[in-house]
């Protein structure tokens, strides 16, 4: 019998791809846009696990500091209807949650409802909010009894905390409100305590020069 050969295939065998060959990845994949300011500020703020102040995004988007102000103000107005809100206290900036979604998300945390503060508290409250930071000496002055007590409760609570020291005999502790005291009261910044009058306080004997 005779060896039969196996019938040629006419069409040539295209010869395989190299990566010369390939398009560059630029033509496959078009270029992502440059983000804004604005987009790189949110960004850095979603992932920080602690507040940021202004310095610190001046430095590393290496940008002007009023070119910083103005993007912050921008994601302010951005995240002004939202279930998350822009916060700034003093020269730090975080997201947080929107007031009015709190007792949901106490829900959702298995979390109890806080005990009111006493009149007491809310009244030191009120007045390290609009006069600090102060001394407990400023505030005894001002309510004209002691503050102690009120000033422990608010400390326990994180509305308040110890923000140096006043530099006369004694070296006094000075108060100052914290970023938990705007998020529970549904505040983005100082700027936004509504107009009351407080007396001013006049220094103790033990904070005068």
């Amino acid at each position: 019998m005779d060896n039969q050969t196996p019938p040629q295939d006419n069409h040539d065998t295209a010869p395989l791809a190299t990566d010369h060959d390939l398009p560059a990845q630029s033509t496959l994949l078009p270029d992502s846009p440059q983000p804004s300011l604005t987009q790189l500020i949110e960004a850095l703020l979603f992932v920080a696990a602690e507040p940021m102040t202004l310095d610190q995004l001046t430095r590393i988007l290496d940008v002007e500091a009023a070119e910083v102000v103005n993007a912050i103000d921008e994601l302010s107005t951005i995240y002004a209807q939202r279930g998350i809100r822009l916060q700034r206290h003093n020269d730090h900036v975080m997201f947080v949650s929107a007031p009015e979604a709190a007792p949901t998300i106490r829900r959702f945390l298995g979390a109890q409802q806080n005990q009111r503060l006493s009149h007491a508290a809310l009244e030191t409250l009120a007045i390290i909010a609009y006069r600090q930071p102060i001394t407990r000496a400023q505030i005894d002055a001002i309510r004209g009894v002691d503050s102690s007590a009120a000033l422990r409760a608010l400390l326990s609570r994180d509305l308040i905390c110890e923000a140096g020291r006043l530099e006369v005999l004694g070296r006094p502790i000075l108060y100052a409100t914290t970023p938990t005291f705007l998020q529970q009261f549904g505040l983005t910044s100082l700027d936004e305590l509504p107009p009351i009058e407080i007396p001013e306080a006049e220094k103790g004997d033990d904070e005068k020069e």
